[in-house]
């Protein structure tokens, strides 16, 4: 992911951000400390493909519904936790989906299903993502070289990563089983 993003950079940035993912962020706070990339290019460039892709989501959740609820018909579950999470936390949950694993692509599909004000989604979306690719874009410039030693010791010992992404995926899907469980 290091040598891609600093041989085609922004464009893998913009792409993967457009997702919602922050790994390629990451990574490129990275480079940015290493001086491959420049930070506030890499910060502008992911926080516009996350702002225009939930953005995206939200009008196709709102204007092509039924297209929309095919490919939601396995995620029913998650769906409906994402709409529990928008009573509990109202508004907020549009700033603190970009942080969350599991729902960050959901809750504009699910708000998009709501009667929400389009507007008022787009500026909150606009104060979560600008949070966001702060947090990240910083965070992992300010942390470059103990990044650095990390991915350098998972290099050296491949058996590592499997592990880790095992550790972290399967607690993941652990808390979207219990969070999306019929209660008995």
């Amino acid at each position: 992911m290091l040598s891609n993003l600093s041989t085609y950079g922004y464009i893998i940035l913009f792409l993967y951000s457009f997702g919602g993912g922050f790994i390629a962020l990451v990574a490129a706070g990275v480079l940015s400390y290493m001086g491959e990339m420049n930070l506030y290019i890499s910060m502008l460039v992911a926080f516009s493909a996350n702002f225009i892709g939930d953005t995206v989501l939200f009008y196709l959740s709102r204007y092509h519904k039924s297209e929309v609820m095919k490919y939601l018909h396995k995620h029913r579950r998650k769906l409906a936790l994402s709409h529990l999470l928008m009573k509990k936390h109202g508004s907020w949950i549009i700033i603190m989906q970009k942080f969350v694993y599991g729902i960050k692509t959901l809750i504009p599909l699910a708000i998009g299903l709501t009667k929400y004000d389009f507007i008022k989604f787009t500026l909150l979306n606009l104060v979560g993502t600008a949070l966001w690719a702060l947090a990240f874009g910083f965070g992992s410039y300010a942390s470059g070289e103990a990044l650095m030693k990390a991915f350098a010791v998972i290099s050296e010992k491949p058996y590592i990563a499997p592990i880790i992404l095992v550790v972290v995926g399967g607690s993941i899907w652990l808390y979207m089983v219990k969070a999306t469980k019929k209660s008995s």
